[in-house]
């Protein structure tokens, strides 16, 4: 029988939960596959649950302690591993796009989360609250720049974004937090790990209009839809609205400039911004 302890909830207590059962279960003699069997679940579901992507249910944490004999462990400090850094309505969201096999983004009014720079991120979230204390805003800071390890893989997600023209001009942080923003998803798409399409404002009125959303494919699982609202989202896997939501995508993507003039227009906007300082020194040294 195990000893009783408990996980201190400051240190990454997702992590730890899921290093535990890894811990017991190869205490136990037992491979991913044989405890996925006797919890009526695959082996590469312990492996996620292992590994923090997924995050342990009531009843599968039950079932984890009668086979391994944890004495409760993981049904006692379950509280402790299901604690995230995110919105309720989130934190599944963030689950799933570790798992997709592609991921589809619009969006109309910031760039999308998991492409981010550091400081733009902050900015973003300083004028969306101007109340949080630092420490608020360093811990959301933290949680959205681990959401973008999703891109350590070279092969999945396959990952497209498809951004408002406005975006591109409205000056979030500043020129410099704008300059390196801009250069950080040309670098991206460069790189070819993502595929990004700017709608241009000439569009007018377009099919996107109805607000932010996000499309997520898996291999083995039916594709969902998350659409956001202010302090709320809605993570949907209605086939009618699957389908509705792709076929919005499909018309915003044959609205957007191609890929290649999409870059074309995000490094010449990151140049632009970079210029403005200086050109803003220039001015004074003239004056």
């Amino acid at each position: 029988m195990s000893q009783s302890k408990r996980l201190d909830p400051s240190q990454s207590p997702r992590a730890l939960y899921g290093a535990e059962l890894r811990h017991q279960r190869e205490e136990a003699g037992l491979s991913q596959e044989e405890l996925g069997t006797r919890m009526f679940v695959s082996g590469s579901f312990v492996g996620q649950l292992e590994a923090g992507i997924r995050r342990m249910q009531p009843e599968y944490a039950q079932m984890a302690d009668e086979i391994l004999k944890t004495d409760g462990f993981f049904v006692r400090n379950l509280a402790a591993a299901m604690r995230s850094p995110y919105e309720h309505h989130f934190a599944d969201v963030v689950e799933f796009e570790g798992l997709a096999q592609s991921v589809k983004d619009w969006a109309p009014l910031t760039a999308p989360g998991l492409l981010q720079t550091e400081a733009y991120m902050r900015a973003v979230i300083r004028a969306y609250d101007r109340a949080l204390s630092p420490d608020i805003v360093e811990e959301r800071v933290a949680a959205r720049l681990v959401r973008a390890g999703i891109f350590d893989d070279p092969a999945t997600p396959r990952y497209w974004a498809i951004v408002d023209e406005i975006i591109l001009r409205r000056p979030v942080g500043g020129p410099e937090i704008m300059a390196e923003q801009l250069r950080h998803i040309a670098a991206m798409i460069r790189s070819n790990r993502i595929i990004a399409q700017v709608l241009p404002l000439s569009e007018g009125a377009h099919a996107g209009m109805a607000g932010v959303f996000k499309l997520m494919a898996f291999d083995d699982a039916p594709p969902l839809v998350y659409a956001q609202g202010a302090e709320t989202g809605r993570l949907l896997d209605d086939p009618t609205v699957v389908t509705r939501c792709s076929l919005t995508y499909d018309l915003l993507g044959a609205a957007a400039l191609s890929p290649d003039a999409s870059l074309d227009l995000i490094e010449q906007a990151a140049e632009e911004y970079e210029h403005e300082p200086r050109a803003r020194s220039h001015d004074r040294n003239l004056a």
